[in-house]
């Protein structure tokens, strides 16, 4: 009973060291935070080059080329696409929606403002945008910091019930504080770039935010460490009976903090090189030993972890790329992971801006296609082997074309040969079928 008392006033005294069938709060014993804001996300992604890594490779993946808009499944570049395609270049819309796909990933969110040529303010509701393909003026990414919600829907009744009325863009919020732009900003002209295109999703960096805190700890750890082993700051250690007064009487200090910053002065000059010996009056000077351990493991650890948060092979996180074959099956399933990121997450916002260019009557509405190379598609290199795999087994079976000739051009990405050329390759071998030159 005197036990059981003692540890329940030990709990309340100290609930942190003294629990009773509780866990442990991790947050607080390894330095995490419990919530995560957009200015701490954004700092970590600018100031620390994993959380930068893991954010940029994963778009220059995903963006390593740009989307077509065809009117058919197989294009003709007709006059319309033409325009599109041109339209798009000068305005740099893919270039701005990888900005916006990047900038998603360090916040919860991302936005892109639309500019139209409608005369109107930003925000005012958008109708029909005269010029065609010409009313879109360009748009604008924003950083989840920089456009917020300045007004929900709270009518029951209403079609958009429990959605936002309207958008506050603030420029100056994110990044350089001198840019002056702030308005007030319309549905109409905003898409979220998010999972599933509201502001109510997750940080990519935020799964591993504790795997970069830590991984901060080891890297500052051992950089101060060896800092402070080569500077080589001494040990003062005072002998048994000297007087502390004394001393800093002898040299000159009034009050403690005097006392102190003589010493400092004192071993700085001597690091410096000024002086050369290290007069301390009565104490003694010994070198700091510091011993630290071996990082790469401690540093591995959450390296691993952060890497995994994202769907990264840590090999292409860090650009080392050792073993063949590893680094193969490393860069195939990061090209399924990127690939898998256009299907899911920026196709359907590539479709909901092609259907609100046909909304406002900037495109003609049809069954537009988006035109967008599979990241898992073997390179050249690869069909070029292929196929003569492929021509090898059918020398290898001289009976019978195990592969057919049009089979061997499509895995080499060739098209099928023409009537004129079977014909061609159809002729007796002691048959001249180039011209002859002229007799002289």
């Amino acid at each position: 009973m005197i036990v059981n008392s003692a540890m329940r006033r030990l709990d309340a005294m100290f609930p942190s060291y003294f629990t009773k069938g509780r866990k442990h709060d991790h947050f607080k014993d390894f330095g995490w935070p419990d919530h995560l804001t957009f200015d701490q996300l954004y700092r970590m992604y600018r100031r620390n080059g994993l959380a930068f890594a893991g954010v940029d490779k994963t778009i220059l993946k995903t963006w390593q080329d740009s989307p077509d808009i065809w009117e058919t499944e197989k294009p003709a570049e007709s006059d319309v696409e033409s325009d599109i395609r041109q339209r798009f270049a000068d305005l740099r819309i893919w270039q701005m929606f990888s900005e916006a796909d990047r900038r998603s990933m360090v916040g919860r969110y991302a936005g892109v403002i639309l500019r139209f040529a409608d005369s109107k303010q930003f925000d005012q509701p958008v109708d029909t945008v005269p010029g065609g393909i010409l009313g879109l003026a360009g748009i604008i990414p924003a950083w989840e910091g920089q456009l917020t919600v300045a007004e929900w829907d709270g009518n029951q009744n209403s079609e958009t019930y429990g959605e936002p009325l309207f958008y506050q863009f603030n420029e100056s919020a994110v990044g350089d504080k001198t840019q002056p732009r702030q308005f007030r900003v319309h549905p109409d002209r905003v898409l979220i770039w998010s999972d599933d295109g509201t502001v109510n999703c997750q940080s990519a960096l935020e799964p591993g935010y504790n795997d970069l805190l830590d991984a901060e700890k080891v890297k500052g750890a051992g950089g101060e460490g060896f800092w402070k082993t080569s500077r080589g700051a001494p040990l003062i250690e005072a002998r048994e009976g000297v007087d502390a007064k004394t001393l800093a009487g002898q040299m000159g200090a009034g009050t403690p903090s005097e006392f102190i910053d003589a010493i400092n002065e004192q071993i700085d000059n001597f690091q410096s090189g000024f002086d050369k010996g290290l007069m301390l009056g009565g104490m003694t000077a010994k070198p700091m030993q510091i011993t630290l351990p071996s990082p790469e493991h401690f540093f591995a650890a959450p390296v691993q972890a952060f890497a995994a948060s994202l769907h990264i092979p840590v090999k292409i996180l860090l650009g080392s790329q050792t073993g063949e074959r590893a680094s193969t099956e490393d860069a195939q399933e990061w090209a399924q992971t990127c690939n898998a990121r256009r299907v899911t997450r920026n196709r359907p916002i590539i479709q909901e801006f092609i259907n609100r260019l046909e909304r406002f009557g900037i495109l003609p509405e049809k069954d537009w296609f988006i035109d967008w190379a599979d990241l898992t598609e073997a390179s050249s290199t690869e069909k070029m082997s292929r196929a003569k795999d492929m021509a090898e087994i059918n020398a290898k079976h001289p009976s019978e074309y195990v592969f057919t000739p049009d089979e061997i051009r499509e895995v080499a990405d060739y098209d099928p040969l023409t009537d004129d050329q079977r014909e061609m390759d159809d002729l007796p071998e002691d048959e001249d079928v180039l011209p002859q030159p002229a007799a002289e």
